[in-house]
């Protein structure tokens, strides 16, 4: 039985390893679960799973909690501070799956305790990647991606070396506009751009496939994960979302993974790493699928990837700068204050403004991530 912690445990990466973990009772033992502001869904979510000690993000909650748990005998924690001590008790998996730069010093906890941490934030690396990838080599953490691309070249790279890589290929659907006209785009509305042909997710991702932003912060957190350097990374769009990523090695053989379009996927393969477990997903039936596609991505229509590209070979603070911008012009866009194409101009307009220096610490982080943001609610004429 392995001890599990799961930062982010009202999510949907946290519902969906839960989804697992109760299919499998017998191989887990729950220590933290942590959440937002849910109070009902992390009490509920405790007591089921007999977690040691529940711990909810906003503290002003915390008598709320403590409620809904009374009798239950699971300890109770409130604010950002609980949040780093729950990711510093011992566990032998911690589930990093916190969004925002609110989950990056919970993260950077878990990934000091030298134990193996299955990362699900974003933020992590790509706002942070110099930061945590140095903690990772220098307490000796194990660290396995979640995304679903990410986890696809991990599970490639396989006992294999990467200097024998000759391209690592980020997969993606194109989002819900693929196919649309570029004069189209300006007038895409938010529900428009939520409504993602493949994949259930939450409405700023969904927004972050439809600019393609979203491939552009994995082809970031690609190059912090597997050092393999910027020319061998590689995006191609693939709307069936089948292939996951690939692997293409120098003796001319390319390792794809493939599988359902349902996250539960890589988080059973981190969850049973090095081993694997079984899922509730349907099976793949090629012979109905019939056919794969894939096509270049657009970079004139989606710009995003460029811009991505661009801010990996800065370096430094662009990478944090640009996905500090994004968030703000992607609530921008949801709120009905900007148009859908001025979101990515946005990120482009900040990063222009200049770069500070690079930050060498978590609070120089979120100090770049506070200006970003600053810079960009001003670019975009909204209400600090």
């Amino acid at each position: 039985m392995r001890s599990l912690t799961i930062l982010g445990a009202t999510g949907s990466i946290g519902a969906s390893t839960l989804d697992l973990v109760r299919r499998n009772r017998d191989a887990f033992r729950v220590v933290a679960l942590t959440g937002h502001s849910n109070v009902a869904v992390l009490a509920a979510l405790a007591r089921e799973f007999a977690a040691e000690i529940a711990v909810i993000g906003d503290e002003a909650l915390l008598p709320d909690l403590r409620a809904a748990l009374a009798g239950s005998g699971i300890a109770s924690a409130g604010g950002a501070g609980a949040l780093i001590e729950a990711a510093r008790r011992p566990a032998d998996l911690t589930v990093a799956a916190i969004v925002g730069c609110a989950g990056l010093a919970p993260t950077m906890a878990a990934i000091e305790q030298g134990r193996t941490v299955a990362l699900a934030n974003k933020e992590a690396l790509v706002s942070a990647g110099g930061v945590m990838t140095r903690a990772v080599a220098q307490h000796g953490t194990t660290l396995l991606p979640v995304d679903s691309e990410h986890n696809a070249i991990f599970q490639c790279l396989a006992g294999n070396d990467v200097a024998h890589v000759r391209w690592i290929t980020l997969t993606a659907s194109g989002g819900p506009f693929r196919d649309w006209p570029i004069e189209r785009l300006a007038h895409a509305t938010p529900a428009e751009a939520v409504r993602h042909p493949n994949w259930s997710m939450g409405a700023k991702i969904s927004v972050d496939s439809a600019t393609m932003m979203n491939k552009g912060l994995e082809f970031i957190e690609a190059w912090h994960l597997f050092p393999v350097g910027v020319e061998r990374l590689r995006i191609i769009v693939h709307p069936q979302s089948i292939i996951h990523s690939m692997v293409e090695y120098r003796d001319g053989t390319t390792l794809a993974q493939l599988g359902p379009s349902d996250m539960r996927v890589p988080i059973a393969s981190a969850l049973a790493w090095p081993a694997r477990m079984a899922t509730p997903c349907e099976p793949l039936d090629l012979a109905t699928i019939g056919t794969l596609t894939f096509r270049a991505p657009d970079e004139e229509r989606f710009p995003a990837t460029r811009l991505a590209r661009e801010a990996t070979l800065a370096g430094g603070a662009a990478a944090a700068v640009m996905n500090a911008a994004n968030e703000v012009a992607v609530a921008a866009f949801l709120s009905g204050q900007i148009g859908f194409t001025q979101i990515v101009q946005c990120c482009e307009d900040v990063l222009a403004c200049g770069l500070p220096s690079p930050p060498q610490s978590l609070e120089e982080v979120i100090a770049v991530d506070h200006e970003a943001r600053v810079r960009a609610r001003e670019g975009l004429e909204l209400v600090i």
